[in-house]
């Protein structure tokens, strides 16, 4: 009799602590905003539209003919990957300064990432 009793009570107590586990963790559902599903994406988006917002390069920019607010609706045009991959690009640049050549070969690799967001 013992026997069945033990049986029945662990019974009861496994059972009594699944219905807990279950209980304990109830499922939640809340809206999630896109800033806060990608906020690296924006941060990048953040990163490009400032360089390319800086003097020297708005400079190169107006002489090569092209707009910087133009440069700038373009950037907003891309997609995550594009600005994603154009950041890499510019972390992967050498820190310090660069020539007008170097400069000039940036401005032309965002342009031509831009042409082909187009």
């Amino acid at each position: 009799m013992t026997r069945e009793i033990h049986s029945a009570l662990l019974t009861y107590v496994s059972v009594f602590l699944l219905l807990y586990v279950f209980a304990a963790l109830p499922a939640r559902a809340e809206l999630v905003t896109t800033d806060q599903a990608a906020p690296q994406a924006q941060s990048e988006r953040e990163r490009v539209k400032a360089l390319i917002a800086r003097p020297e390069v708005a400079h190169k920019l107006e002489l090569m003919g092209v707009q910087p607010k133009d440069v700038q609706a373009r950037v907003d045009a891309l997609t995550d990957e594009e600005v994603a991959s154009l950041a890499a690009k510019i972390d992967a640049l050498p820190a310090g300064g660069l020539s007008d050549t170097n400069w000039l070969l940036i401005i032309i690799a965002i342009l031509l990432v831009l042409i082909i967001a187009l």
